[in-house]
């Protein structure tokens, strides 16, 4: 019988996607391997492949269609001897594609009053988050977690999951008491409504942006953040005198081809995820992540670089930094930063990690506080160098010094022990031979 094709989860915190575009159409020949779709998903654009034989036998969602749930029918595969006329009847639950943006209107003479825009009514407000960090919408749990919480009478959403990303696993319903409820929202913490926001503002003098699948991920994952990791905040600042001169004489040795580009071109910030990466060597204690269940202590260094893109950013990382060379640290950044800003990065080269720097200093920004990007304990945030007067041997002197803010997760690294890693972090920096040995 003829085969669904699903919209299918191209990460983990993917629900919903948009089909992008068909690079199939009806009628035709695929084999496995083919690439059928391409989807956006909360962070990045990919391409579905097919996975069986045989002819597209109808398209279900048309393209440019938003918010199509994981495992929507998208498409009916046709295998050997079927036809079209075997294709029951799909309805797929899915919506409307996206409408097209506006023509612009031809520019009117200057004499001529611009018209208001005319401006969307503002959606209705967001569920209240539910006690497990879910927002009153589906709650990830377990087949059998499902069956006995049903059983015994507990809401899902009431649970506290502790499988992977929150998963509501069975030993955390067998923990939970009969009968246990998720709180009413009116008693949870809500932000301001939407139409509330709006009467604060006079009619036409602002325009609705709806958000889109990252700008809705990285809100969540960054309210998730603050209330859920208890951060504290570290600040050192870094002296950047010998890393400069070093960097300048190997930029100025490395390997050119014919035509007189260099191999590689070092930046400060490919120093400092050399060194935020040996430095966690140094104190593995602080290479951690917390669960409920235990602490996971990292063996390698997978570093996340945030990577500002329009409309959000990406954190690609660079895995087992400490094992790598500054010049393939700097080709693989690059190659990841490149791709990020195309949202053509696999969710393997993004997700996943034990820390990250975000970097500032390129806006002149002098130092911050970076919010901790779960599964992380730690994000280093760092600002511009800078030239300031400085003591050093009893004399002023004028030095470029650079300020770093670690934030830290207190329930898996503690202040002595955050301190260790900033000062192991700042010993690297100050002296970047240390690196090479």
């Amino acid at each position: 019988m003829p085969t669904n094709i699903l919209m299918p989860a191209l990460s983990p915190t993917m629900e919903k996607g948009k089909l992008i575009k068909w690079l199939k159409k009806e009628g035709d020949n695929v084999k496995p391997g083919d690439i059928l779709a391409e989807i956006e998903t909360d962070k990045a654009t990919m391409e579905v492949e097919a996975v069986d034989e045989g002819i597209v036998g109808k398209l279900l969602i048309a393209e440019g269609t938003d918010d199509v749930a994981v495992n929507t029918p998208i498409a009916v595969l046709l295998g050997e001897g079927e036809k079209a006329s075997d294709i029951k009847a799909q309805s797929p639950a899915a919506p409307k594609p996206a409408p097209a943006a506006p023509k612009a209107e031809p520019a009117k003479a200057e004499t001529t009053a611009a018209p208001q825009p005319k401006t969307e009514a503002p959606k209705p407000a967001a569920p209240a988050p539910k006690a497990n960090g879910q927002t009153g919408g589906r709650v990830f749990a377990s087949p059998l977690a499902r069956r006995i919480a049903k059983e015994k009478g507990i809401d899902l959403a009431a649970l506290k999951g502790s499988g992977p990303h929150g998963r509501v696993v069975l030993k955390d319903v067998e923990t939970a008491k009969p009968g246990t409820k998720a709180p009413a929202a009116a008693a949870l913490a809500a932000p301001m409504a939407d139409e509330a926001i709006a009467k604060l503002y006079e009619p036409g003098s602002y325009e609705v942006v709806p958000h889109d699948g990252m700008r809705k991920i990285i809100a969540a994952r960054l309210m998730q953040a603050k209330q859920t990791i208890p951060h504290f905040y570290l600040t050192i600042s870094c002296d950047l005198e010998n890393l400069l001169a070093i960097r300048e004489r190997l930029n100025a040795h490395a390997p050119r081809d014919k035509d007189k580009n260099p191999a590689w071109k070092l930046s400060v910030n490919d120093f400092i995820i050399k060194a935020l990466a040996l430095a966690l060597q140094r104190v593995p204690d602080a290479n951690a992540t917390w669960t409920e269940g235990g602490m996971l202590k990292h063996k390698h260094s997978d570093v996340g670089v945030a990577v500002a893109i329009e409309g959000g950013l990406f954190t690609p990382i660079i895995r087992k930094a400490e094992t790598k060379t500054l010049s393939a640290i700097s080709l693989e950044m690059k190659d990841l930063a490149g791709r990020a800003r195309k949202r053509r990065l696999a969710p393997q080269e993004y997700q996943g990690g034990t820390t990250a720097v975000s970097n500032l200093g390129m806006f002149g920004i002098q130092d911050f506080a970076a919010v901790i990007n779960p599964p992380h304990a730690t994000i280093l945030a760092v600002g511009a160098g800078e030239k300031r007067a400085v003591v050093v041997d009893d004399k002023v002197e004028v030095r470029t010094q650079m300020t770093c803010t670690l934030s830290v997760d207190h329930r898996a690294v503690d202040g002595a022990l955050g301190a260790q890693l900033l000062q192991a972090f700042k010993a690297l920096i100050e002296e970047p031979a240390l690196m090479m040995a």
